[in-house]
């Protein structure tokens, strides 16, 4: 049994179905309470050092709330197309995993970012990685379950994953401590729950490669070798290969030779001479 499996035995009775459509109706309640001027998105989004000197504990909270909307009609369209992929994904990570397997991901991934988020204190931090990892999640066991992009050109989502991927290194590698930190905590959960898997997949990929090889070197491999003058039926294709059923073993001549040769004695016979 594994880690995971005794942690889900004895925590799972705790576990919160549908968490994902509660963080959707969460952000939708969030974003029209700032749409409509009754809430101040700056007192909820969250950085380490607004809670270690001003003890705005609730920051820790509330930042998961917030959405990253551009501005403009496309905006809340684009965003509502988002709550609605992430709904269909975490429910789909749920279906498979069980509640309490998709609500540690979700926590995994919100504590490490929360936890390392206090070695840049004085860096905001988002909730996109976070969220992105789901979707990360959901294209490594889906990987060619279609999205239609823009709503007309269907792609697999193994594609838009690999571009995501992507990006996140670009932005790790030219990115401050702050952003970095912020997109390695959700790649150390991902590798927690898929690491076993991806390692599996490269020795099984492996394996496929050596007998791939093995089965290229086996074409190319010569099935007649003449025993006196080595010529093959690589070499000499035209030639009529026979076997001598005097010499021991499986001796093989070519056409010249099958009539012309020393018989090959077994060593056993020969020492009685």
């Amino acid at each position: 049994m594994s880690f995971l499996d005794r942690l889900e035995r004895a925590l799972g009775r705790f576990a919160i179905p549908n968490a994902g459509l509660y963080l959707v109706i969460g952000q939708a309640f969030v974003l029209l309470a700032v749409m409509f001027r009754l809430l101040d998105p700056a007192r909820l989004d969250f950085a380490p050092a607004l809670v270690t000197a001003g003890g705005e504990w609730w920051r820790i909270l509330t930042f998961m709330l917030l959405v990253p909307m551009p501005g403009g009609t496309f905006g809340i369209v684009f965003t509502v197309f988002g709550w609605y992929i992430f709904y269909l994904m975490s429910g789909a990570l749920e279906q498979h995993w069980g509640a309490f397997r998709f609500n540690l991901f979700l926590l995994l991934s919100y504590l490490l970012t929360v936890a390392l988020s206090f070695l840049a204190p004085l860096n905001g931090v988002t909730n996109l990685f976070i969220l992105g990892s789901v979707f990360l999640a959901f294209a490594f066991l889906n990987p060619d379950f279609e999205l239609m992009l823009f709503f007309i050109l269907p792609v697999k989502i193994k594609w838009l994953a690999i571009i995501t991927w992507a990006l996140n290194l670009v932005q790790f590698v030219r990115g401050d401590l702050g952003l970095r930190l912020q997109i390695a905590a959700p790649v150390v959960t991902f590798l927690v729950f898929f690491g076993p898997d991806i390692l599996l997949r490269l020795r099984s990929g492996r394996r496929q490669a050596e007998r791939r090889a093995e089965r290229a070197a086996e074409e190319v491999r010569a099935r007649h070798v003449c025993h006196v003058c080595g010529r093959t039926d690589r070499t000499n294709p035209e030639l009529d290969f026979r076997y001598c059923s005097k010499c021991a073993g499986d001796q093989c001549y070519c056409p010249e030779h099958i009539q012309n040769h020393a018989h090959v004695v077994a060593p056993d016979e020969a020492a009685r001479r």
